[in-house]
Parts: structure tokens; sequence; C-alpha cells
């Protein structure tokens, strides 16, 4: 059975209108204004309806695929995930300026003391061959007159749901910067009234980057683990475009020794 919009007959009426519009192009610069004027009306209204189904054809058929969970896992994984910033569209396509603790989708939170902020912040698509994750973030950053730059991330309940002083949290991204900055991540774990901090910097230079949060060196009290975060911190961010083409999480436990 043909698909929906493909069969004989649609075909058939499709040819149909393309020749008629063919030859009202044709015929626009002798037709009578009045005749030329409605035919533009509902050349409009079809321009609008074929954009749209453009757009939406565009970004469904381009790789890589919208809502991919794909990427590598370590052995042993027992918990992993893609933030949905990076796994489909957001309602927001972006902010400009962005002020301190304003929310970029449900995840993701920007924080900074910027008197004035002159921060940028959207989605975009990805596009290239190598990229597994269908968005990234892009934070464009001018005048910096702040001391700190943050993106922070709520990772899921179940992150935290039986989680071990035996396991490893391991953080995978793929960051772009025009100009080189320090980049360091800081895992969040909330326990109790407790929280406990992790920092780990981000290799400089490098487009793929790998960093584990080893929580045998933390007092985590495996019983009340109820929260986990991440906080992105940008040093001296001023003048610069970074992009997180992508951003994985993977949980598991450290090999016995």
């Amino acid at each position: 059975m043909a698909a929906r919009g493909t069969g004989p007959m649609e075909k058939v009426l499709h040819g149909a209108n393309l020749r008629r519009w063919r030859r009202s192009a044709r015929q626009a610069w002798s037709e009578k204004l009045s005749v030329l004027r409605e035919k533009r009306s509902r050349a409009r209204a079809l321009r609008m309806q074929l954009d749209e189904l453009l757009y939406v054809a565009d970004e469904r058929l381009a790789l890589p695929l919208i809502g991919n969970t794909a990427f590598p896992r370590p052995r042993g994984t027992d918990w992993s995930w893609r933030p949905q910033l990076w796994r489909g569209p957001i309602g927001s396509k972006g902010m400009a300026p962005v002020e301190t603790r304003e929310m970029f989708g449900d995840e993701v939170t920007v924080f900074h003391d910027c008197r004035i902020s002159e921060l940028t912040l959207r989605q975009l698509r990805n596009l290239r061959e190598a990229d597994l994750a269908p968005y990234g973030l892009r934070l464009d950053v001018f005048r910096f007159d702040g001391s700190f730059l943050s993106v922070v991330l709520d990772l899921p309940p179940d992150a935290a749901l039986n989680v071990k002083k035996k396991h490893l949290i391991r953080l995978d991204t793929i960051i772009e910067t025009e100009y080189p900055i320090e980049i360091f991540a800081r895992l969040n774990i909330k326990h109790g009234p407790n929280t406990e901090q992790i920092v780990r910097e981000l290799p400089l230079g490098e487009a793929d980057v790998m960093v584990e949060f080893d929580l045998a060196y933390t007092k985590l009290n495996e019983k009340r683990a109820e929260k986990m975060w991440i906080d992105l911190i940008f040093e001296g961010p001023e003048m610069n475009q970074i992009t997180i083409r992508d951003l994985t999480f993977s949980r598991y436990p450290r090999a016995e020794l």
C-alpha cells in the first residue's frame, strides 16, 4: 500500500499543480493587475505552508536524528544520560541578554555576577558527520564585568538512585571555544543536610573531553543520596564563543583491585 500522499493520483495532482504555478509565473509580467493581485495572495498562503513543511522536514531528516540517545558507555554502566537540550528541540531557541539564574529548558540554568549582562545563549542543530547529539548549546560572551560564569545542569532523580561510593561518574563532552579558556566541572551530590563536591579541570585544547568523578574520595552517605547536579565553570570567558556540541553521563562501578 502506497504511503499517504505518494499514490498515483496524488502524483498526478501534484504534477498538474506544478504546471499551473509554472504557467502563472510565466504570465506574471502580462497578467491583469487585479488577477495578479489575487494570484499573489494565493501564492503567499501556499509559500507559508511550504516553508513550514521544509523547516520541519530539514530538522527531522538531518543527521544525527532528533532524540538520539546513542553514545559509547563504559563496561558495567548501570545509569547513563544525555540531557534533553542535546537530544531534541526545546521551547526557547535562545536568550539575549541572559540574566543570572535564568533557566534554558528544564535542566540548564546560567549563573553569573555581571552588573550588565552581555551574554547570549541559544540551541543549535548539529549537522557534522561526527556528531552523535542532534543539538548543541552555544554561549556568546561579549563584555564580561563579573567574577564567575557557570552553566548548571540538574541530573535526573535516577542518577542518585542506588548510588554508591564504589561508583565512578563519567562526563563526556565536546566543547569548542574561539579562544582557549580554563573550564572546570564540579559534581555536587546532596545527601541529607550535606553536599559532597568533586572538581575536575577539563583538558585544554581537546575537543572530545572525558573526566571521571570517583565517589570513593567523598563522605557520601549512600542511604541519604537524593540529588545530583553538575556545574560547568568558565574562567575568563570575555569575548569568546563557547559551543558545547554534546554532553553525556555514565555511572559504573570502579574496577576491583
